[in-house]
């Protein structure tokens, strides 16, 4: 028997070696680990257990049949992060350039079902040229058995894409339908067709880099959600970012032990907001000092950062954040930051997220090219994703609320549980100046404008009228803002809305 047992070590050390010590080299080289080196940072130790190791892929064209690797081209199978179960597929480069064979297919589709069997998120590395032409449309065929489970395992566990080479052809439609997608700067792209054939179709001289690099997906696409300068970086922040997640909708959101105390008093916040309403501040600082221990994993930093997005913890438990930031453009809301902070809500909702928002936000951002892009579509994204969540939702405004703005930033009337305003709140239609102009247009007399500019601001630019009405559950002292959140969410933590019964509704997308 011992030569049996020689064997299958012989077996799993030529299929660890992938396309061979010359191609990993020419990956180091490059700047980038091999598939197997990045599951090692990823998961806990010696947590990792692969499965499918000697698959080969089983074509015949092309003279594709002399030149079979075991894996094929992928690494499959399961470890922890952290303790907490998770399924991880890793595109290796360096067979095939990673290109997707059937048999290549099936071993993810294998790990995809397993890990909705089991309620476990996926994560996926990619690393890869895109179809293995020779198979044709059995490589196709594959493609689509993946896109398909990655839409039937949507908002029931969550799924992770991190581009960390190539991505190209059909392999960017399974990150795209994935929950996050990450990049690695300088060594990772997406795109649908590459820069030689775009350059043959339309004359246009483009690079991958500039085509679909990570600068691209995380300013301008919002296709990625982040981008790290390496491979160990970007495998370190998607390994804390795992701290956050639930296994499943099934799970409520995990819970860490913290030594922040819940009523811990914040003096600063009494200063934060600056007298001049139209100085900008920095609500990031906000944020921070409400979150356990100032710890806070941003989403989609760099695309719209005219709002915030992104997770934290209060009192041990992930919460979802999401904010205006006076910094960039007043902190109205436009087209893009409406989509980028609609996928974030509906996110959280699907895994038992509470959501906390915090409002400071002067309206919708005017103009022809906004009108032009759709922004009423793009805005009412918010506000349904914000109606349909009924996971706990507390608001707190902190300075202007103004308009339809006020209303799609989880207001009361889209179903918000407690909203919380500061002291200074502005909550009306618009600004004085802007309101008096329309009310009294016809009058002329400056002193007489001044008076009703007055009236205005002493009537609405203040949060009492709508605390009057309900729609403002207290007005409260910025440096307790942390004590009422989380107590709010302990409030929230059993909350059950009776759903309405519907196949699904028609977002507007």
């Amino acid at each position: 028997m011992k030569h049996v047992i020689q064997e299958l070590e012989a077996r799993r050390v030529r299929a660890r070696l992938g396309g061979g010590e010359a191609k990993i080299e020419a990956q180091h080289k490059k700047g980038k680990l091999t598939a197997r080196e990045r599951i090692e940072l990823l998961v806990d130790p010696g947590s990792f257990e692969e499965f499918d190791m000697f698959v080969e892929h089983r074509g015949h064209d092309f003279d594709s049949a002399k030149t079979r690797i075991p894996g094929d081209g992928v690494v499959t199978g399961w470890g922890t992060i952290n303790g907490r179960m998770v399924y991880v597929f890793a595109k290796d480069f360096t067979v095939f350039g990673g290109s997707l064979s059937e048999a290549h297919a099936q071993k993810i589709c294998k790990l995809q079902d397993m890990a909705l069997q089991n309620q476990a998120p996926i994560i996926g590395l990619y690393d890869a040229g895109g179809a293995r032409i020779q198979e044709g449309v059995a490589s196709l065929a594959g493609f689509g058995e993946i896109f398909k489970r990655n839409v039937i395992a949507s908002g029931v566990i969550p799924q992770i894409s991190v581009i960390m080479g190539p991505c190209a052809g059909g392999d960017v439609y399974s990150p795209a339908l994935t929950d996050f997608v990450f990049m690695v700067q300088g060594t990772s792209y997406m795109f649908i067709t590459g820069p030689d054939v775009t350059r043959a179709v339309t004359h246009e001289e483009v690079t991958a880099e500039s085509l679909g690099g990570a600068k691209v997906h995380t300013t301008k696409t919002s296709v990625a959600d982040g981008a790290y300068e390496n491979d160990i970086v970007a495998l370190e922040e998607i390994r804390r970012l795992y701290d956050f997640l639930p296994l499943s909708n099934r799970e409520k959101p995990p819970h860490f032990p913290t030594e922040d105390v819940h009523d811990r008093v914040e003096p600063s916040l009494d200063t934060l907001v600056p007298e001049n309403p139209n100085k900008p501040y920095d609500m990031k600082e906000l944020i921070l000092k409400i979150a356990d221990e100032g710890e806070f994993f941003e989403i989609a930093e760099k695309f719209a950062p005219n709002v915030i997005t992104g997770f934290g913890r209060v009192e041990g438990t992930t919460v979802g954040f999401v904010a205006n930031q006076p910094l960039i453009l007043a902190g109205v809301l436009d087209s893009d930051a409406s989509r980028k902070a609609a996928r974030f809500v509906r996110f959280c909702d699907c895994f038992n997220i509470p959501i906390v928002t915090f409002v400071d936000v002067p309206g919708f951002l005017p103009g022809t090219a906004q009108e032009h892009g759709g922004i009423i579509k793009h805005g009412a994204k918010l506000l349904y994703a914000y109606t349909e969540a009924t996971v706990p939702k507390v608001t707190v405004i902190t300075r202007k609320a103004y308009g339809g703005a006020y209303l799609v930033m989880a207001s009361k009337h889209l179903r918000g549980d407690v909203t919380y305003a500061w002291p200074w709140a502005e909550i009306a239609v618009m600004g004085a100046k802007g309101a008096v102009e329309i009310i009294f247009r016809t009058d002329k007399d400056p002193a007489a404008i001044a008076a009703r500019t007055k009236e205005y601001e002493d009537k609405f630019l203040n949060p009492f009228v709508a605390a009057s009405r309900g729609w403002v559950d207290e007005v409260i002292r910025p440096h307790n803002t942390r004590k009422r959140v989380a107590g709010a969410l302990r409030m929230l933590r059993n909350k059950q809305v009776e759903p309405v019964w519907k196949k699904h509704g028609n977002e507007p997308l």
